[in-house]
């Protein structure tokens, strides 16, 4: 464990409780933003390739229904899943 990591295990060990809910809520956050950021980037390295191929561009309308429908799949997915019984 490198010595950022110590000190930081040690500030977390200090907060109380309702602390390390936001503290959890915000490493959320920045792990959802870093996987958005990185899927941006996926999608502006074959930006050209598409050009070349023709494919004509999205609305944002087209792109957000896109999304919308991914998501509600992806849900649907997670909810249908089964349940992996606990551990004992």
């Amino acid at each position: 464990m490198s010595a950022t990591e110590t000190k930081l295990l040690e500030k977390l060990r200090r907060l109380p409780p309702e602390k390390l809910v936001e503290v959890e809520d915000f490493v959320d956050f920045l792990a959802n933003k870093s996987r958005r950021e990185a899927a941006f980037d996926r999608l502006l390295a074959i930006a050209p390739a598409l050009d070349a191929a023709g494919v004509a561009p999205m609305s944002e309308q087209e792109a957000a229904a896109l999304v919308k429908e991914v998501r509600a799949e992806r849900r649907a997915r997670r909810e249908n899943k089964p349940q992996r019984a606990p551990r004992s």
